[in-house]
């Protein structure tokens, strides 16, 4: 569901915006973390990103391992095979 923060920002001359510090507070997003841009139709979503498996799209327990996003369960049934 989206909704309305009554938030409106102006866009600079280098096409960055500034998200206000009750946003960034509320969201849990800190400096230099990394945020995820969608596009539907003409909307611009921003989302908090977070590295997800390649195989079970699980976000927890997540390992880079060979540039590659797997958790610690995909992790243990590769083991097993």
């Amino acid at each position: 569901m989206i909704k309305a923060t009554g938030i409106v920002r102006k866009v600079d001359e280098l096409g960055r915006i500034v998200l206000p510090i009750e946003l960034r507070r509320n969201l849990d997003i800190n400096i230099k973390d990394p945020i995820e841009i969608y596009v539907d139709g003409n909307t611009i979503l921003l989302k908090k990103y977070q590295p997800t498996c390649i195989f079970c799209g699980n976000a927890e327990g997540v390992k880079r391992i060979h540039d590659k996003n797997v958790c610690e369960n995909c992790i243990k049934e590769l083991k097993s095979l």
